[in-house]
């Protein structure tokens, strides 16, 4: 979005109580829509261990100051929450209150503020109080244990899928729901945006198949996790790496005459000979390179593609020509 448009939250006000993580991304997120952000910073930073210069998910949004524990601190919040449409902030439990900056006191100022709370475990449970991070929180949602090759530890997808799938995005769908029941009733209210609640509840499909029988409880045995020849990763001669998803008929049909394998069609539908499929499948993809595997598919419905790095991505031809990634002050 340019400087000069107008998002579409244009004119929502939002204070942000700085943390690190979900909480950032989904007040960049409410930035990047329009809101005017205005970042509660304590003294000497976050602590998130780069240059703020660096740090993203600070784009778009103004900053101040406020030593929460000074004897002014939590009336310097209270008057930003005053005039605010939305907070977030992502303290454990009982510390906002502590501060003087909790959800009734911030709504004794402003009745009609979305109160967004952001944490791993809630603000109740077993485990509110304990300490955490993106891993221990997807680990007991199950999400973790799909990831990754049977036989193998789970693979550990960054901390996309918590922190950001199942913490940021949930809390800025939380508190515009939220927003939008505000304007109608004049009331506010809280949103507890929990990183446990958010990644199961993204898992809501797989229960489905789960309790249809069409997913085994095991990592490397389904459709989707890499158990299918149709639907995972190869490697390449050159050690990179192409990712295929060609589940459906024609869509396989063209990935195996592509792929120079016509004799293994009629095995598509045979679950038993999964293994023998894929090893079939491996070791044709490491007779040529990424590149070369790359250009093979090009143009097709395959649904095969390269697996890039995150330098490479942005000057991969559809996500520069759709503006995806963009430059600015050499920071991507």
């Amino acid at each position: 979005m340019s400087t000069a448009a107008r998002g579409p939250l244009h004119g929502v006000r939002v204070v942000e109580l700085a943390g690190i993580g979900p909480g950032p991304f989904a007040a960049m997120l409410l930035a990047d829509l329009g809101a005017d952000v205005v970042r509660v910073d304590r003294p000497g930073g976050p602590g998130l261990g780069i240059d703020p210069a660096h740090d993203v998910t600070n784009r778009n949004k103004r900053s101040v100051v406020v030593d929460l524990k000074s004897p002014d601190g939590a009336a310097c919040v209270l008057d930003l929450a005053e005039r605010a449409d939305i907070l977030v902030e992502g303290y454990r439990p009982g510390v906002a209150e502590r501060l003087g900056v909790g959800p009734a006191d911030c709504h004794a100022r402003n009745p009609r503020l979305v109160y967004g709370r952001m944490t791993g475990w809630g603000q109740d449970g077993p485990l509110a109080e304990r300490a955490g991070h993106d891993v221990s929180y997807i680990a007991v949602t199950g999400a973790l244990g799909l990831i990754g090759r049977p036989g193998e530890p789970p693979a550990v997808p960054a901390n996309l899928l918590g922190d950001y799938a199942g913490g940021s995005l949930y809390l800025v769908v939380g508190v515009l729901a939220a927003l939008h029941h505000a304007r109608a009733t004049g009331t506010g209210q809280v949103v507890d945006a929990a990183i446990v609640d958010g990644t199961a509840h993204l898992s809501a499909m797989i229960h489905g198949m789960l309790s249809a029988g069409a997913w085994q409880d095991r990592r490397g045995a389904n459709l989707l996790d890499g158990g299918c020849p149709y639907y995972g990763t190869y490697e390449t001669a050159d050690g990179g790496h192409m990712a295929v998803g060609a589940l459906e008929d024609r869509f396989s049909e063209q990935f195996l005459r592509l792929l120079g394998l016509p004799d293994l069609l009629d095995a598509r539908g045979d679950l038993s000979r999964w293994d023998e499929l894929r090893a079939r499948i491996a070791d044709r993809f490491r007779t040529r390179t990424r590149a070369q595997w790359t250009a093979v598919f090009e143009g097709t419905d395959a649904c095969v593609a390269p697996v890039l790095s995150l330098r490479e991505a942005p000057d991969h031809p559809h996500l520069a020509a759709r503006g995806t990634f963009t430059e600015h002050a050499g920071l991507t």
